[in-house]
């Protein structure tokens, strides 16, 4: 992590989980007295050491521990009961992603943001498919990192906008793989910029308010309206511009995103996406 901190916050729209209709509180919540305890998972000394003096006393967040792979991570899950656990993708003899899987097996309440570089794109749907709460890039700025600690500790899910896309698009391609039986087409790049789901502006799929809502049919048990605020949320629009392309209050796209998270069960923006690519949207 580079930046010192003069950085403007970003990447932060409401991906997060504003969208749900009245907040869960927790700890770090405004009013709350209570710390919010954080358990730093990362095989880099230099990484931890970096978090430690990003987020240790901002905002009432306390650091209470670290650990250099899975196995530690739960070692100290155990023995410290922390709120937020930090936690590595990509680590030696246990990944983030067995620790996370083994934490929510054994019924652990600790809340996990993984930590993640672009070059873990393969990985990131199978974390958000095992729990967890949000992910945060290696290189965001402190108040960055702060903010995504709060809104873990107050069960809200957070998601850049950049994180956000990524993931959709990944998302899109293998259902675009899985629909043909083929593999990526040549030339297109891994990150899914030259596929159809990561197409530029002039792109009818690209996600930009001026897209038009995918004309397949809504689920059983999802109304036509709720379909439409699915498939623009699944092309990476945040509530402004999903407001502004179905002629809706952000209060009213909220509303309908509470209703789909019940429905579809699901607990965020982006297992939302995934799902409506799931269900052909």
């Amino acid at each position: 992590m580079v930046n010192d901190g003069s950085d403007a916050h970003r990447g932060t729209c409401d991906s997060s989980g504003t969208d749900s209709p009245g907040g869960t509180d927790g700890p770090g919540d405004q009013g709350s007295t209570a710390p919010v305890r954080v358990l730093l998972v990362d095989d880099e000394a230099l990484m931890r050491s970096g978090l430690r003096l990003m987020i240790d006393g901002a905002r009432g967040i306390e650091v209470v521990g670290e650990a250099a792979d899975g196995h530690a991570a739960l070692e100290q899950v155990a023995a410290l009961g922390p709120d937020v656990v930090l936690m590595d993708i990509r680590m030696p003899r246990m990944t983030g992603l067995e620790a996370l899987a083994a934490l929510r097996e054994r019924g652990d309440q600790a809340r996990v943001v993984m930590l993640t570089a672009f070059d873990t794109d393969e990985f990131l749907l199978e974390a958000l498919r095992s729990g967890a709460e949000g992910f945060l890039l290696k290189d965001s700025p402190p108040e960055e990192v702060v903010e995504a600690v709060l809104d873990a500790a107050a069960q809200r899910p957070r998601f850049s906008p950049e994180v956000l896309r990524r993931l959709v698009r990944l998302a899109a391609d293998r259902g675009a793989a899985g629909a043909s039986g083929s593999s990526r087409a040549p030339g297109a790049r891994a990150d899914g910029a030259a596929s159809t789901a990561g197409a530029g502006p002039s792109s009818p799929s690209a996600g930009s308010p001026s897209a038009e809502p995918s004309p397949s049919p809504a689920p059983e048990g999802i109304t036509e309206r709720e379909w439409d605020v699915a498939r623009l949320v699944a092309q990476g629009l945040a509530n402004p511009e999903i407001g502004a392309t179905l002629f809706m209050s952000v209060a009213t796209v909220k509303t309908h995103l509470g209703r789909l998270y019940q429905k579809l069960q699901v607990t965020n923006r982006v297992q939302l996406a995934i799902a409506v690519l799931e269900l052909g949207g």
